[in-house]
């Protein structure tokens, strides 16, 4: 396996009479750029080899996605090296020995502020935080409190987020407070990388999203939300023979019900028709009953696989469920990352509008980021089209805007 010279550092900076003296090592950067790999290998080298029947602490976002981008990768490669691992996936450990040293590694998933409960009590010589940035804060500093052996040390990942972020302003710009080794990543560390692949990343992203996961910057987002979206790419006269429909939903009582009829042709998602029903435009409100009529008409007899529909909908899920006609699905509601994967979608165009999506088309050309936030939000204006095109998306292309998730031996 060849290694970069920043990737080298990552694997080998406790060893190092350079930097071995820090107690923490920050790397951040550009997706795919090696970070994830050549940390999670330093990771367990440092905790064999300075430590034995010793407790440590491997998190990211969820335990799944933990076991997928970092777990797997890493077991294969330690096991080429050498290291004998038992894991036993009901309990989250792993028991990893080598020379005879055996040190347990515990998973966690820091997805919410609840999280910090499940971390909470145990001591530890050392934690690994994988995608930190995606991290509540009271669960990271929960985490960082367990590390209260002598010699244990703290090691984050992640990828750039809002420059207002708290990991930012509390960690990145206090690494000499912290005592702490930062290495900016970009994807020329990382030497399995062809340009090929490097340009292909770079046609997947625009706007804050480009500069974050390209460039590695620390970008806030501001300006249009959609800004790829155009009007000669993405809206089609013709509707095509569909092999496959769905019907994608965002209920609202006072606000908007927007609903979008959706069909596969040819690895192409099209929005064929759309429902969307304003009560303060209209004067009136409608009951549940009356947008179930809506949807029956939207869907034109055709076999619909399923709604997906606003979570929070629960009174309309359930009129849906006493018709016994369409089978629902929860919508995935985590907006930056479902924006994420619009983005991508539309720049992959993996979906098209039907012109006569009035609604929709108008929203995209409205629909802006909160730059006062201080945060990744929205305005939540001219929103309910782009909430459940986002529904759909974020269902039925789970992988859009998540390619810099996925991993291999070489990442």
């Amino acid at each position: 396996m060849i290694f970069s010279e920043k990737q080298l550092i990552t694997v080998n900076w406790w060893l190092d009479d350079k930097y071995s003296r820090y107690d923490a090592i920050i790397c951040d950067g550009a997706v795919r750029s090696g970070k994830t790999m050549s940390m999670s290998l330093g990771f367990s080298f440092w905790a064999n080899m300075m430590f034995e029947n010793s407790a440590f602490a491997i998190c990211g976002k969820t335990v799944t996605s933990l076991r997928r981008n970092v777990i797997t990768p890493l077991l294969s490669m330690l096991r080429s090296y050498g290291f004998t691992c038992t894991e036993k996936v009901s309990s989250n450990l792993i028991d990893i020995t080598f020379n005879n040293r055996t040190n347990r590694f515990y998973l966690f998933g820091g997805k919410d502020e609840g999280s910090a409960s499940l971390i909470q009590g145990i001591t530890l010589s050392g934690v690994f935080l994988d995608e930190v940035a995606l991290m509540p804060r009271s669960f990271v500093e929960q985490a960082l409190a367990r590390c209260s052996v002598n010699g244990s040390k703290m090691w984050f990942n992640c990828n750039p987020d809002n420059p207002a972020h708290w990991f930012y302003n509390e960690w990145i710009k206090k690494t000499a407070e912290k005592n702490a080794l930062y290495l900016h990543f970009t994807m020329d560390d990382n030497p399995s990388l062809s340009d090929d692949v490097k340009n292909r990343y770079k046609r997947l992203y625009s706007g804050a999203f480009y500069d974050r996961f390209v460039l590695g910057k620390w970008t806030a987002s501001e300006g249009v939300v959609y800004s790829m979206f155009s009007r000669e790419n993405h809206i089609c006269k013709d509707v095509p023979d569909c092999e496959k429909y769905v019907v994608s939903c965002d209920y609202g009582t006072v606000n908007p019900t927007s609903m979008g009829l959706w069909g596969l042709h040819d690895g192409i998602w099209y929005r064929l028709k759309e429902y969307y029903y304003s009560s303060k435009k209209e004067g009136m409100s409608r009951t549940d009953e009356e947008h179930y009529k809506s949807l029956e008409k939207l869907a034109d007899g055709k076999n619909i696989s399923k709604v997906i529909i606003d979570p929070s909908a629960s009174s309309f899920i359930e009129c849906i469920k006493r018709h016994g006609k369409f089978r629902t699905v929860k919508a995935n509601n985590d907006v930056v990352a479902g924006i994420r994967r619009v983005s991508t979608a539309l720049k992959e165009n993996k979906i098209m509008f039907h012109e006569s999506c009035v609604d929709i088309i108008r929203e995209f050309s409205l629909y802006r980021w909160n730059d006062k936030a201080g945060e990744d939000v929205p305005i939540k204006e001219n929103d309910h089209a782009m909430d459940d095109m986002r529904y759909f998306v974020s269902d039925m292309l789970k992988n859009s805007g998540n390619s810099f998730f996925a991993v291999s031996v070489a990442r």
